[in-house]
């Protein structure tokens, strides 16, 4: 969630591709609150989960390595604009982590339970953590800091077999880097790491070491053609790792009773910490769509880029638009909820195509305020208003 980058030299395709997964993310929102009856843990149960919800569940799992990912770009494009002189991102980092763990622990972490019984440390405090080691690092060759990124991404997995109990030491810089699990319990406030940081820092670190790819010394044509090859080359190393289980997921796949069943057990990634597979996966198809927007009409997706271009505006306003949508729909329809033997005290949908279709219904809503608050943000004077 950044607005890194100059906005007199904003690349439409970042843009669009951040309002793609924004929208992703709206739908499973949507599902987080609207289909409590049957949600999805993680990893998915490929045998209690249907194939509709399954693959509803699988295309959010593309928001936080892409997010996480343009933020890197974004600051390495911050600290070179094409139509001035290079400057640091380093104190934009700095500020702009902190403010987003301070978003994380008020407006964010209310607007999911409407209370503070939990402490919920989530994606919005993974970016804020990874900005600010960014700015730590950001003075290290640029090489340097995308070697390092690459050798977190990828070598991360090794550290699975590491664990530490509650009671011993380090597990609260372990359950932070690593394994998510709960800092503080049985208090006013539990705290739980929900998103382990350390492949999030090695993320943003690539996507800072790729950032020459989107300057102005780069004609599109070659842009796209380089994506092409790291997308091919991502998704190429997915196959390989995961198609013989060598490395990278600890969830080994095996062929099920059926086609389709067997392409789920093969998708099937961790996410917390996300898996060596889950990041080539995501990166390896958003490498595939910024080549694709680098050589076809952008027109049509005006509305995607604005919502883009006010990501964390639309973040904050799309929590509290379902936390209202849910107690209203509670209020006027009450609790009807019957799914098999389940049952929640809550209004839901029952259908998974409902999810969707509500989806498109607030992202229409969302989008005039999205583009009012782009424009403003744009004109205004107001330093803070530019972390939004």
């Amino acid at each position: 969630m950044n607005h890194l980058q100059n906005s007199k030299t904003r690349l439409p395709s970042i843009d669009i591709l951040r309002g793609i997964v924004i929208l992703l993310m709206l739908v499973d929102h949507v599902r987080e609150r609207f289909f409590l009856h049957a949600q999805v843990l993680d990893p998915m149960d490929i045998h209690v989960t249907n194939p509709d919800l399954y693959f509803t569940r699988l295309s959010a799992h593309f928001c936080a390595p892409i997010f996480v990912f343009l933020t890197g770009l974004s600051a390495w494009l911050y600290e070179n604009p094409a139509n001035g002189t290079k400057r640091s991102a380093q104190s934009f980092l700095l500020k702009r982590g902190l403010f987003l763990i301070l978003i994380e622990m008020t407006l964010v972490n209310f607007s999911w339970f409407g209370d503070y019984q939990t402490l919920y440390l989530q994606v919005i405090w993974a970016i804020g953590v990874s900005m600010m080691v960014l700015a730590l690092m950001i003075a290290l060759p640029r090489y340097m800091i995308g070697i390092i990124g690459v050798s977190i991404v990828a070598g991360h997995n090794l550290l699975s077999p590491i664990e530490f109990a509650p009671n011993e030491i380090g597990y609260v810089v372990w359950t932070i880097l690593h394994d998510r699990g709960y800092l503080v319990t049985d208090a006013v406030v539990n705290v739980k790491a929900s998103y382990p940081v350390l492949p999030w820092i090695g993320v943003i670190l690539c996507g800072y070491a790729v950032g020459p790819l989107f300057s102005g010394t780069v004609s599109a044509l070659a842009r796209k053609n380089i994506l092409l090859q790291c997308g091919t080359a991502l998704l190429a190393g997915l196959v390989i790792f995961r198609g013989l289980n060598l490395y990278g997921e600890t969830l080994a796949w095996s062929p099920q009773a059926t086609a389709l069943l067997t392409v789920m057990d093969f998708l099937n990634f961790t996410k917390y910490p996300p898996s060596l597979d889950f990041i080539l996966l995501t990166l390896g198809v958003g490498a595939f769509v910024l080549a694709f927007l680098e050589s076809n009409s952008l027109r049509v997706m005006e509305p995607v880029r604005v919502l883009g271009s006010a990501p964390m505006f639309f973040y904050i306003m799309h929590l509290y638009v379902l936390l209202i949508s849910s107690v209203f729909a509670q209020w006027l329809f009450g609790a009807n909820q019957h799914y098999g033997n389940s049952q929640t005290p809550y209004f839901g949908f029952y259908h998974v195509w409902q999810i969707w279709l509500f989806a498109m219904f607030l992202s229409v809503l969302l989008y005039p305020l999205c583009k009012w608050f782009s424009a403003y943000k744009r004109k205004t004077k107001i330093s803070w208003v530019k972390y939004f």
